[in-house]
């Protein structure tokens, strides 16, 4: 089972980030959940500025989150599922996603949050989707994990164009 080395959750202040929220419609009950997660997160973390997004599936998630992370966006939350099926297509859809998400990020300075399951199977997901009775809520941590690291890439920006000032994010005390 997934979930064991989990980070424990800080309290984290997004309020001034404009966050943007771009999810699958596959799988519509395992991505609703992933989004009212999210949503859940960036209620938890004071993020009023947001906007959200659909897109077909996986495989189209990387090319709108590229777009929204080029338009001016603190931070970008990804959220699909794919289910492992008797293809290779499984492989190919969750190859694509991964890298084009992690491309985004590394080429615009802007955080993707990785919301994307790549599940064996459908009761997998489900339990990683913040249901009631699920034992995760990936779109809450994929939606902290943006804003948390939006708000480390903005005070490493802030120091490095203040030349003398050092100081720590809540974030970087611990490594994190």
């Amino acid at each position: 089972m997934s979930g064991k080395g989990v980070p424990d959750e800080v309290a984290i202040d997004g309020s001034g980030l404009r966050v943007a929220v771009v999810a699958a419609r596959w799988h519509t009950e395992v991505t609703d959940a992933l989004v009212a997660g999210a949503t859940r997160g960036l209620d938890a973390a004071s993020v009023a500025d947001r906007y959200l997004c659909r897109v077909p599936g996986a495989f189209e998630l990387a090319v709108v989150a590229g777009e929204l992370a080029r338009s001016g966006y603190d931070a970008v939350v990804a959220l699909g599922v794919v289910v492992r099926g008797g293809t290779p297509h499984f492989e190919y859809v969750c190859s694509a996603a991964t890298d084009g998400l992690n491309r985004i990020a590394m080429e615009t300075g802007v955080p993707v949050g990785f919301g994307l399951l790549t599940c064996d199977t459908t009761e997998q997901a489900l339990d990683r989707a913040g249901l009631p009775g699920s034992s995760e809520d990936k779109g809450r941590e994929a939606a902290m994990a943006a804003v948390e690291t939006a708000l480390v890439l903005r005070a490493i920006r802030r120091a490095g164009s203040a030349p003398g000032q050092h100081g720590e994010s809540h974030a970087s005390a611990d490594g994190r």
